[in-house]
């Protein structure tokens, strides 16, 4: 299948395309959101970038859309409407923004393109009304068992800490550095220390590294630490699991279901993570024992293989005429009215 979709978010990206199918990506002379391509991934060869503009109609069997605005762009640019005589998907990253619990999703009340979520409690936030709305729960490469917990100290993964604020728990970053120095990997990391009252000496500020290095570096902590008041499931957390890290995290949007309690501690009581955080900094075997229990869970429920079958189930039953639209319609959880365009 030659699969059309905008490199949007690179981590879900990068567990997507290592499917067996082909995967066009648009690319404009600048990058940018509307154009980024590879931008030198190394992803498979089945990853190929693409002129939107100059590509023929006939080349794509089907679409997933990240961003409302790409229904048009695809219509514009190649003719075939989504969800009308191209077969789509929307895929919705990100748990609702604005009047929750009453947030209709861009996508609510049609019956042509279904809204995918990454995490059940994204699709339990968002109202999309009577329009088809399943599930598909992340997967990600395995990057092996890691962990060393060699150093006494705290890993976080979180992207633009000081613009999100509240959103990624910035504000309770100096509590957990009062256990231990912290380690805060990710994109504009800048000025952070200023933006949340740390002391210069229990932060470390490491930027945005490569995976590897990234992967490698976290593991060395001895505990990661997961903030985030109301972002999706965020896949450092996941990565962290599979590296056999030990987890302290707030029990909000879909943590408690990723986080066993074995794994290390899962609250929405800061006193309480924070007890847990130097319990495992002083005792590195107990920790390594929940690092165990944290890559067994990830394991079991967000691997690469499982997400690629879902995947792979859930773009068959949308081709036209397949006799599998009717097993999509059974992972739909919410009755809908009679779809016509599905």
């Amino acid at each position: 299948m030659r699969i059309l979709l905008w490199h949007v978010h690179g981590s879900w990206t990068d567990a997507f395309v290592r499917g067996r199918h082909e995967y066009l990506l648009p690319v404009l002379p600048g990058g940018g959101p509307w154009g980024l391509g590879l931008a030198g991934r190394d992803w498979p060869d089945s990853v190929r970038e693409v002129s939107l503009a100059g590509l023929d109609a006939g080349e794509v069997d089907t679409v997933v859309l990240q961003r409302p605005e790409e229904i048009e762009e695809v219509t514009a640019c190649l003719g075939r409407r989504p969800g009308v005589d191209l077969p789509a998907v929307f895929l919705e990253h990100n748990t609702p923004k604005g009047n929750f619990p009453f947030t209709r999703h861009p996508l609510a009340d049609q019956d042509s393109i279904p809204v995918v979520h990454v995490t059940h409690f994204n699709k339990l936030a968002w109202d999309t009304g009577w329009a088809p709305s399943l599930v598909v729960e992340h997967g990600i490469p395995d990057p092996g068992q890691l962990y060393t917990g060699e150093l006494p100290e705290l890993a976080v993964v979180v992207n633009e800490p000081v613009r999100r604020g509240r959103v990624t728990g910035t504000d309770l970053l100096p509590a957990f550095a009062a256990a231990a120095p912290v380690h805060v990997f990710g994109m504009k990391t800048e000025g952070l220390a200023a933006a949340a009252g740390f002391e210069n000496a229990r932060l470390r500020i490491r930027g945005d590294l490569k995976t590897r290095e990234l992967h490698r570096e976290m593991a060395r902590c001895r505990v990661y630490v997961h903030p985030m008041r109301w972002t999706s499931l965020g896949l450092s957390l996941l990565e962290a699991m599979h590296l056999g890290m030990p987890v302290v995290a707030l029990a909000t949007t879909e943590a408690t279901r990723a986080v066993p309690p074995e794994a290390g501690a899962v609250s929405t009581d800061v006193d309480e993570l924070l007890r847990a955080a130097r319990r495992l900094l002083a005792n590195p075997e107990e920790a390594r024992r929940r690092g165990v229990a944290a890559r067994e869970a990830a394991l079991a429920r967000y691997s690469l293989g499982r997400f690629l079958d879902d995947w792979d189930t859930l773009l068959a039953d949308l081709l036209p005429g397949d006799p599998g639209i009717e097993r999509l319609e059974e992972q739909i959880l919410v009755p809908a009215p009679e779809r016509k365009n599905l």
